[in-house]
């Protein structure tokens, strides 16, 4: 019985690790932090797609983002540096409040990715 228990947590173990191996050498995709509102830092990988920044965090089952950040409107207010050599920006605008914590490379390509946005990504047509 209790090797059995043991061997369970041994694959599941390994399975964590293989899925957070998989997310951050994924192409297109970057160890990210995210923290909502007054809630904690949340480690995950930030990863770009068709028009949207996807989170999806380190610890859980779903490998679905959690959070889909949407290029369109997205407010950049503020940026500092938070230590081990992370640098967070504080975003606002069509989403709530939250801040992203990077590394200098990734925060230099989250800012171009957020600036490359054609000019009409932004009209609203009716």
């Amino acid at each position: 019985m209790v090797a059995t228990v043991l061997t369970f947590l041994v694959l599941l173990a390994a399975l964590m690790v293989l899925r957070v191996v998989m997310l951050v050498r994924s192409r297109g995709s970057v160890p990210c932090r995210l923290r909502v509102g007054d809630r904690g830092w949340q480690s995950g990988v930030a990863r770009y797609a068709d028009g949207e920044l996807h989170w999806i965090p380190l610890m859980g089952v779903r490998l679905r983002p959690r959070h889909a950040i949407a290029r369109r409107g997205l407010v950049v207010s503020a940026r500092r540096e938070i230590g081990d050599e992370l640098y967070a920006v504080d975003c606002g605008g069509s989403t709530r409040d939250m801040s992203l914590a990077m590394s200098a490379d990734a925060l230099t390509g989250f800012l171009a990715w957020l600036e490359s946005a054609p000019p009409s990504a932004y009209l609203d047509v009716a």
